[in-house]
C-alpha cells in the first residue's frame, strides 16, 4: 500500500514552504523553489490540481517531504 494520498496541489506546496522552501521565481502555474543545501525544483501545478500518490514520491525525492508534513 502505498502511504502517499492523493492530495491538492495547494497543500503540497504549503507544506513545502512550511518545510524551509522558499518561492525563488514564479511563471503562471510554473514556480521554482529554492532551498539551502538543495537543488532548485520546479513545482508545476494549479493550486486546484489533484496531485497522486505516484507524483508525490517523485516530489518527495527531490524535496524531502514527507506524508506527515502533508497533515499539518
Amino acid at each position: 500500500m502505498n502511504r502517499w494520498p492523493a492530495t491538492k496541489a495547494r497543500r503540497v506546496l504549503n507544506a513545502l514552504l512550511r518545510k524551509g522552501w522558499r518561492l525563488k521565481r514564479q511563471t503562471g502555474s510554473h514556480r521554482v523553489l529554492a532551498r539551502a543545501g538543495w537543488p532548485d525544483y520546479v513545482f508545476a501545478f494549479h493550486d486546484g490540481d489533484e496531485i497522486g500518490p505516484r507524483m508525490l514520491a517523485r516530489i518527495a525525492r527531490h524535496t524531502g517531504l514527507q506524508p506527515d508534513d502533508l497533515r499539518a
